[in-house]
């Protein structure tokens, strides 16, 4: 049986707790063949000026994200000394390891460069209420260095609706909300862009489209040409596999709309390791660790089953209250 303890306690090894500085730049080394869990949690001490906002920016990560690893803590005042954990360790999303994967539930996205044996991932904002992302299969069909924004329709009455009249086209520059570099997305209407607003970056505030740092477009344009495809899936619950032992990451569930889901947890995350028949099955499941990584919701991996001697499938016995 493995030991139970408080969701961020159970996370951190004594590498990550021995982190002494910000990481760089969120890019790994695949991992071999079979397994799925990339990067270390890291620990930093607060200075008294930080902000969680800030420190994400520095660290490739999002709001949301920060706040589900550092429960209790005041995102705007952490206070002077105060230690902040980085969630820079990550189960790799389901499906092919090709392209742009953008995981909705996460507010990251995935980038695997063809031949090379790295991954790059950062976080993303995505489509709030009423202007959900969407769950596609498509490619990049365009990439626009310092691009024009034309306001469709919709979005320049919404906008009038509040008293704030857009222009029929924003020039490129430091007001154009979509920043930098823009890349566009075969589904029609939809791009992945920089910002010219730091926050939002690992929430829902776009109008559907995938926001970015500026410095992560444009590391992305350098790298992502045109055609290369884009997979958006939204999973909540992934599992996976390092050394031989399954981990579990999660974090709160999204329906199709971008919206908070009402999902019954228990059953999606039971569907989500069936997905999974590549997992052994000589791996006994600690299920008490399983139902306390559904509830923390706080997207870092903690493993969630061991070997066992025997034959006995994984996935047997499951207690009745995660069915």
């Amino acid at each position: 049986m493995l030991p139970r303890f408080p969701a961020v306690t159970r996370c951190l090894s004594l590498a990550a707790l021995l982190a002494a500085g910000p990481v760089a730049a969120l890019e790994f080394p695949l991992p071999p063949p079979g397994e799925d869990v990339i990067g270390q949690v890291q620990v930093i001490k607060a200075k008294y000026e930080d902000t969680f906002a800030d420190i994400g920016t520095a660290n490739d990560l999002g709001y949301l994200e920060m706040i589900a690893a550092n429960p209790g803590v005041d995102p705007w005042l952490p206070g002077a000394g105060t230690e902040i954990i980085l969630p820079t360790r990550f189960i790799l999303p389901p499906g092919p390891r090709e392209g742009i994967v953008i995981n909705l539930a996460e507010y990251r996205m995935y980038f695997y460069p063809k031949g090379q044996n790295v991954v790059h991932t950062y976080p993303l904002g995505i489509g709030r209420e009423g202007w959900g992302s969407p769950i596609a299969n498509t490619k990049v069909t365009a990439k626009t260095p310092n691009p024009t924004w034309t306001p469709p329709a919709s979005i320049r009455k919404e906008h009038a609706e509040d008293g704030d009249i857009l222009p029929a086209v924003v020039p490129a520059g430091p007001d154009n909300p979509l920043g930098p570099y823009k890349f566009t997305l075969g589904v029609p209407g939809y791009l992945i862009h920089g910002s010219n607003k730091k926050f939002g970056i690992g929430m829902r505030t776009s109008h559907g489209c995938f926001r970015m740092f500026n410095n992560n477009v444009l590391e992305l344009s350098k790298m992502a040409p045109v055609g290369v495809p884009v997979r958006i899936i939204n999973e909540p619950y992934k599992f996976g596999i390092s050394a031989g032992k399954v981990y579990l990451e999660a974090h709160t569930p999204l329906d199709d709309k971008g919206d908070p889901s009402v999902v019954d947890k228990h059953t999606a995350v039971i569907n989500a390791l069936l997905k999974r028949e590549d997992l052994a099955n000589n791996l006994r499941m600690n299920w008490d660790m399983v139902r306390d990584v559904v509830a923390a919701e706080d997207g870092m991996p903690v493993e969630i089953a061991v070997p066992t001697t025997g034959q006995q499938p994984m996935v047997s016995s499951v207690p009745l209250d995660m069915q």
